[in-house]
């Protein structure tokens, strides 16, 4: 029988991408959610079970049932301008979520831990590219969430038998190459699906500050394939299953693009023009976040098969055109 591997958040838009590796790589992908952002329709490559990660019961019925391995941990709140207006709902979740999960995984015996976290946990950039020795500095609620729990994990491992890797991630972006899978949220927040929405006929896409100091005055992110994320995430559990050391690693292409860049290339991958209008900045939003990802291809041996923000794009478009307006792109 295959390993199987219990993908917390596994009905969400990067969880159930990675599933889908995990099922091409011979693994048996166990999907742990409670579908307030997930969607069942998601969860293809294995069996969903459904519950909440602060539910330390249901978690070890489930661990307890399927065995799995390794944990992969996807289940946790990301918005950085929900988490401003509620911190509370983000501490609650993502901080004392992960820790009922590490409890019940050592209760069960689960040495194996892959952590989604974030650049958000660096702060305002203090180099043009951010590696991993970057200091720690948040400046939202999520990201000292997602800083807490990469705490915990770290400590968790010095005190028992934990074996983690820590994953911060710049913007994921993009939809699965084959159309299988790709962004659903509600409400939506991302840039490149709200940029192609616009384009669609949706409402009017807003550009958030127009004066950062940058090119155009918009802000910059590195946008990641999130095929690309979901490769990168299954290297890093093969490494640990394989007897290697734990690690934190960026995951990113080193190259970033404004707002307005990415809104260029919606318009060109679509042929249609995007609405804009312009508000504020929002808070908590650095001007510019690049990745150095040295360490992900250096000790995972890992590089990005989808590097431009054209064929991020392009998938996007796909999958959205296709979903949302079936004759269109």
């Amino acid at each position: 029988m295959p390993d199987a591997i219990l993908v917390t958040g596994g009905a969400g838009y990067i969880g159930s991408q990675v599933s889908k590796h995990l099922a091409q790589r011979g693994f048996a992908p166990v999907a742990y959610d409670n579908l307030s952002r997930g969607n069942d329709w998601a969860v293809k490559w294995g069996p969903l079970e459904r519950g909440d990660i602060t539910d330390p019961v249901r978690l070890e019925a489930v661990m307890r049932k399927h065995r799995p391995v390794a944990i992969m941990h996807f289940a946790a709140y990301c918005y950085v301008g929900e988490s401003v207006a509620d911190p509370l709902l983000y501490y609650r979740n993502n901080v004392l979520g992960t820790l009922t999960l590490l409890e019940a995984a050592r209760r069960c015996g689960i040495g194996k831990f892959v952590l989604s976290s974030t650049c958000a946990t660096y702060g305002d950039p203090r180099a043009p590219t951010i590696a991993e020795d970057h200091p720690q500095n948040p400046t939202s609620p999520y990201g000292a969430s997602k800083l807490m729990v990469e705490r915990m994990v770290r400590d968790a491992a010095a005190a028992y038998d934990l074996a983690w890797a820590s994953l911060r991630y710049f913007n994921a972006a993009g939809a699965d190459p084959d159309g299988e899978a790709g962004e659903a949220h509600e409400p939506e927040t991302r840039l490149v699906p709200l940029a192609i929405r616009a384009a669609l006929g949706g409402a009017p896409l807003t550009v958030f500050g127009t004066d950062y100091p940058t090119p155009d005055g918009t802000a910059i992110r590195d946008y990641i394939h999130v095929a690309d994320l979901a490769g990168a995430h299954v290297l890093a559990l093969q490494h640990l299953l394989s007897g290697g050391e734990s690690l934190a690693a960026n995951l990113g292409t080193g190259e970033g693009h404004s707002v307005l860049e990415v809104v260029t290339a919606v318009e060109r991958v679509g042929g249609r023009k995007v609405p804009i209008r312009y508000g504020p900045r929002r808070p908590g939003d650095p001007s510019s976040m690049i990745a150095d990802a040295r360490t992900a291809g250096r000790t995972l041996g890992w590089k990005p098969d989808f590097p431009d923000i054209q064929t991020i794009v392009e998938t996007a478009w796909r999958w959205h055109s296709s979903r949302a307006h079936p004759a269109a792109g």
